[in-house]
């Protein structure tokens, strides 16, 4: 087992500053950023059309979604997003992985630098199936993962609307949106973060299939374990609690609000 080069978040922020100042804090961002707007439109695209779907009789008339409807819509819309989020999410981690390793190898050289190399290395070693590296362990994160964070998400604000005397959902105070989606976005990392671990495992693996050390699931599962039981399938939880909170509060209330605003035209 490799020695860790970060002995914690505080100290990776440290690290990552020193060695390459605060733009080393955005290193890789660019593939996130292009992906976003196509990803969050698949998201929550599909989150829309699968709730007005099972809301929708065979007869095509229409009845209120029941509570597990919306956990349900949140397990498709998870399948269907993983197809537009995991390209993103390797190419995102396939470009982040190589300061970490130039810094723990000093002899080490990055095979790219740049997400249209990196784009170019993996089409031309495995075809378009490169940029869908780890898919399998992505799907079989973001399906329960958003059935638990988008179900949990309008489950809670409908029971605040309940409990404040709203109108209807629309009417709920920003800070009951803004608990319901922190909450969510709890759920949604409490649900599946060791699934999680092996899927940043493959996609930060070599991207030539021969050199990789996790081939499949089963696999990675298996060395993980051997690397620290079950405290290595929780390494760096910590962070994405941190962050779960202010980043899904913000943009499922944008969302929640666009959406009301839309709905009123």
């Amino acid at each position: 087992m490799e020695k860790p080069i970060y002995a914690g978040v505080v100290d990776c922020a440290k690290k990552t500053v020193q060695w390459e100042g605060l733009p080393g804090l955005y290193k890789g961002v660019m593939s996130p950023l292009a992906g976003q707007m196509f990803f969050r439109a698949s998201l929550f695209g599909a989150f829309g059309e699968s709730k007005r779907w099972l809301a929708t009789n065979a007869d095509g008339t229409t009845r209120v979604l029941r509570t597990a409807d919306y956990y349900k819509a949140g397990a498709i819309t998870g399948f269907i997003a993983a197809f537009t989020e995991g390209p993103i999410d390797f190419y995102k981690s396939q470009i982040q992985v190589q300061i970490i390793r130039s810094k723990a190898d000093p002899g080490y050289r990055p095979p790219y630098t740049t997400v249209s190399a990196c784009v170019q290395a993996t089409i031309r070693e495995n075809g378009f199936k490169g940029p869908f590296q780890g898919l399998g362990a992505t799907i079989l994160r973001n399906t329960p993962a958003n059935a638990v964070y988008l179900g949990t998400f309008e489950v809670l604000k409908g029971a605040a609307a309940k409990q404040l005397g709203c109108k209807s959902n629309a009417d709920l105070p920003a800070w009951a949106v803004l608990s319901s989606a922190a909450l969510g976005a709890f759920g949604y990392w409490f649900a599946i973060f060791p699934v999680d671990v092996i899927k940043s495992s493959m996609q930060t693996d070599n991207i030539i299939k021969g050199q990789r050390r996790f081939p499949d699931m089963v696999t990675a599962a298996k060395l993980l374990w051997a690397e620290g039981g079950i405290k290595r399938f929780y390494k760096g939880f910590s962070p994405c609690l941190i962050r779960a909170a202010p980043a899904n509060g913000a943009m499922l209330y944008t969302v929640d609000k666009v959406t009301h605003m839309l709905n009123k035209e």
